[in-house]
């Protein structure tokens, strides 16, 4: 039988002893505790946190990459890209949110975790092909979702909403072909016109 989930901050107290001076930073908002590590403790702490008795985080559910370069309207003054991961202990009936920040906006990199829970596998693959993040020590880091030859990473912020190029079936040459985007670039201002009694409303 599976025991009842450990109340946040209890887990928080839990994962700060646990980790030490691994965390930067373990908090508690709307009932989800999250942990900040730095990239040269990642790969530690994943497994601390999958191996230590009050942890057992058994299971990698979900790994993502995030671009915060337009965060806040533009006011983040921290790093640009980081890996969010979100792990379940079946056991303890728990669940943690862990984040890291890739130390170098250029060239982002974090160590993979695909040794810890095969799961990672298609997750860093993915946050590599959207974000460009790379994983080192991945066996097998190539794109995932997008088209082979695809340039660029479509997540990140300064990506344009049209991309570079687009594709299309090519009857005379019997094959699709890649061509320069032909859309023109222009701004939507949705027209809002108000009618008198609306709805019912008066």
């Amino acid at each position: 039988m599976t025991e009842i989930a450990i109340a946040p901050e209890a887990l928080k107290d839990t994962l700060a002893t646990a980790l030490g001076a691994l965390a930067q930073h373990v908090s508690v908002a709307l009932g989800e505790v999250t942990v900040t590590v730095a990239p040269a403790q990642y790969h530690e702490v994943m497994k601390t946190l999958r191996d230590a008795a009050g942890c057992r985080f058994e299971q990698l559910i979900d790994l993502c990459g995030v671009d915060y370069s337009t965060y806040g309207d533009g006011r983040w003054e921290g790093p640009r890209f980081a890996v969010v991961s979100h792990l379940l202990s079946v056991s303890l009936n728990q669940r943690v949110r862990l984040r890291v920040f890739c130390a170098d906006d250029d060239f982002p990199v974090v160590q993979s975790v695909n040794d810890l829970w095969s799961s990672a596998n298609w997750f860093e693959r993915e946050a590599f092909d959207l974000y460009g993040i790379m994983f080192e020590g991945h066996a097998d880091l190539r794109r995932i979702l997008t088209d082979y030859g695809f340039i660029g990473h479509p997540f990140r912020k300064d990506f344009p909403l049209s991309g570079h190029v687009e594709m299309r079936y090519d009857a005379e040459r019997q094959r699709v072909v890649y061509e320069p985007v032909s859309i023109e670039p222009r701004e939507v201002t949705p027209r809002v016109i108000r009618e008198d009694h609306y709805g019912g409303l008066h």
